[in-house]
């Protein structure tokens, strides 16, 4: 994985919700750009403890050589405004 497509996808507008799959079969979901900063060659990976948060508990750094694909992530839809149907 290069820097640029990383960081192209952590930048896409409208955001896209997406998993970083490793070497190691570990994976990592990134929900929130604020939750990925791509460098030089690694990344630093936002761990949060709420399936929504935007704010990190904790950091993981991986090696870009590390990173063998990303898959798409479902985006959550917002709850109607307009409550429940009867």
């Amino acid at each position: 994985m290069t820097q640029e497509e990383l960081r192209e996808r952590a930048r896409r507008h409208p955001f896209e919700p997406f998993r970083i799959v490793l070497t190691t079969g570990a994976t990592y979901d990134i929900r929130h750009p604020d939750l990925i900063m791509v460098g030089q060659r690694s990344a630093i990976i936002g761990l949060t403890d709420q399936p929504d948060g935007m704010v990190y508990q904790r950091t993981f750094k991986v090696d870009l050589l590390h990173i063998v694909g990303i898959e798409d992530l479902p985006v959550s839809s917002p709850p109607s405004a307009n409550g429940p149907t009867a």
